[in-house]
Parts: C-alpha cells; structure tokens; sequence
C-alpha cells in the first residue's frame, strides 16, 4: 500500500494519528494503541499493521531517546547491561511470537496495566529533575531482571511496555519520572529496532506506508520528549495514568468480551 495513493482524507487522519502516537508515546507510552487499530481500520492485514507500526515506531523511539541523550537526562554508558539485556529479550520474544500464542498474554495484560496505573498514583513527589542528580545504576541484577524482562514482552506482544518500563524504572532505581520516561523511550527503542527486523525478514512491512507514517510519529514524539522534559511530573503523571487506565480498558474489552 503506497502511502501518495491512498485516498487523502484516509491518509491525513492517518498522519495526524501518527503525529499523536508518536507525542502521547514519548511522554508516557502506549502510542501504538492509537497506530494499530487506525492501520486496522485503513485495511491493512493484522500481521502487516504489527510489522509496519514497529517500522513506525522505531522512528519515534529513536527520535525521543536522542533527545534524552542530548539534553544528559540519560546516559546509555551507564545502562549498558540493562541495554543487551533488552536486545536478548527483544530477540528471543519475538522469535517466540512465531510459535506460541499469545491469547493467554492478551487477557493477562489489563490486570498488568491496572496495576501499573495503581503504584504510580500513589507514588510519592518526586523532586524536580534538576534537584535529582543523574544516577548511575549499581545492581546489575536488575538489569538483567528487566531488560530480558520487558524485552522479551515488547517482542512477543508490546501494548504499553513503554508504560511498564517506567513503573519498573521508578521501582528499581531512584529516579524521577522525567529519567524514568527517557530509560523507557531508549529500551524501547533497542526492542523495536530487533522486532522491527524480524518483521522485515518475515515480510511483514509495508515500506510504502511505514515510512510515512514514522516521519509523522517522529515530529510527534520530538516535540512530545521536551514538552515530557520542561513540564516533567506535572504533565507526565496525569497523562501516564489516562494512557494505562485507557490501555487496560480497551484491552480489557476486546480480550473480556466486554461487549
């Protein structure tokens, strides 16, 4: 599918939905919620709109995850065990993807997100970014824990990981929400980019769509990691919560038969 040749009100609601995924997924996660079910709606098939949001997407992880790197909000010298833990999980989840169903996963997630959304909202303050220095992460355990972790998750299935990753940042690590969001955005961007070429090498992207679509999603999730970092917890928390509240709703009624 050709993105100049779809028909232009198609293909304007398309890029607008981008340009969303790509700002609410920079800030708090779960922009694919919004790009899966539009290319769903577009007519494009199942496996091609997984594929072709991960093509999507990659570009937007990329372009927030610079940004955190630019501004010294997150230091990838310093999670490098954390980061290969989430390229070996991305590997081997979305190989499993091929073999295993995903059904079981698919029901058990709304209660994941629910009570991701409970431990945020009553996470103390945090301070301001610029009152919490930088942290270098001493435990490599952890890191282990959680790149296989949700990098595994991201490549098997992947609604609201980037969610997930900042509960986990936040809970393992004394962090604020604003280097919690950038250590989301940079191992979700390692876990699309591994997902994103087994897709390739399955055939399940449509380039022609994909691409313009990422240019969408990358303005998005520019602008959406500095407002994330010059408003920090005052936007990102009431957002964060209306995303995993609005994840776990949705998937709760596709995978419930709340109908």
């Amino acid at each position: 599918m050709e993105f100049l040749s779809l028909d232009p009100t198609l293909a304007g609601a398309l890029l607008l939905t981008a340009f969303a995924a790509g700002w609410v997924d920079a800030i708090a996660g779960g922009g694919g919620l919004l790009m899966v079910p539009a290319l769903l709606s577009a007519g494009v098939a199942p496996h091609l709109a997984l594929g072709t949001n991960k093509l999507a997407a990659t570009f937007g992880s990329y372009t927030a995850s610079r940004v955190c790197i630019a501004k010294a909000v997150f230091q990838p010298r310093w999670w490098r065990v954390m980061s290969v833990s989430t390229l070996n999980g991305a590997i081997l989840g979305t190989l499993s993807v091929w073999l295993v169903r995903a059904d079981w996963l698919q029901k058990l997630l709304p209660v994941l997100i629910l009570a991701a959304a409970l431990y945020v909202l009553w996470l103390k303050p945090q301070p301001p970014a610029t009152a919490l220095p930088i942290q270098r992460p001493t435990a490599t355990g952890r890191g282990l824990l959680l790149g296989h972790t949700l990098g595994f998750y991201d490549g098997f299935f992947g609604p609201g990981v980037g969610s997930l990753w900042m509960v986990a940042a936040l809970s393992f690590y004394p962090v604020d929400l604003k280097q919690a969001g950038c250590i989301a955005r940079f191992m979700n961007f390692i876990s699309n980019l591994v997902s994103l070429l087994t897709f390739i090498l399955l055939g399940g992207v449509d380039f022609g769509l994909g691409l313009g679509l990422g240019a969408a999603l990358m303005l998005g999730a520019y602008l959406g990691v500095h407002s994330a970092l010059r408003f920090g917890a005052a936007l990102i928390k009431p957002l964060f919560l209306l995303i995993v509240l609005a994840t776990a709703g949705r998937l709760a009624w596709l995978e419930w038969g709340l109908r």
